[in-house]
């Protein structure tokens, strides 16, 4: 009985951790959601064999939840620093004769919904900013 519980365990993990290779998007929080509830069994289960005496199962199972809790808060976004002067106008929406004036107006325009304190989000935000500090550099 032991043996099917770390089997569908194993698949369980695998799982979790399959899903949370994936990049970070709206689904990443529901992996991350999963893998604390399932790391907080793991080392619930780990303290209950521990009382029992079962010294081996409790250490692999503190182990795993240890690792899990750590593997599901990492955050690896992509940093991309290069941007062509195509994709800066693209990015704000602006054409390739655009003014200073022009392109500000834009950037504020994307920048008002974009901003992580207005609900958006970092990265569009760190691209927005280099989008327009590279057209206002030409």
């Amino acid at each position: 009985m032991i043996l099917i519980v770390l089997a569908l365990a194993a698949i369980a993990l695998w799982a979790l951790i399959r899903l949370g290779r994936q990049t970070e998007r709206a689904g990443r929080g529901h992996w991350r959601v999963s893998a604390t509830l399932l790391a907080a069994v793991m080392l619930g289960g780990a303290a209950l064999a521990g009382a029992r005496g079962s010294w081996i199962l409790a250490a692999a199972l503190a182990i795993g939840g240890l690792w899990l809790t750590l593997a599901s808060r990492r955050r690896d976004l992509p940093r991309r620093t290069d941007m062509d002067d195509a994709e800066a106008r693209s990015l704000l929406g602006v054409g390739a004769e655009a003014t200073a004036a022009q392109i500000n107006a834009a950037w504020r325009r994307l920048m008002a919904r974009a901003h992580p304190d207005q609900g958006g989000t970092e990265g569009l935000a760190a691209r927005l900013n280099a989008a327009r500090d590279r057209l206002l550099k030409r």
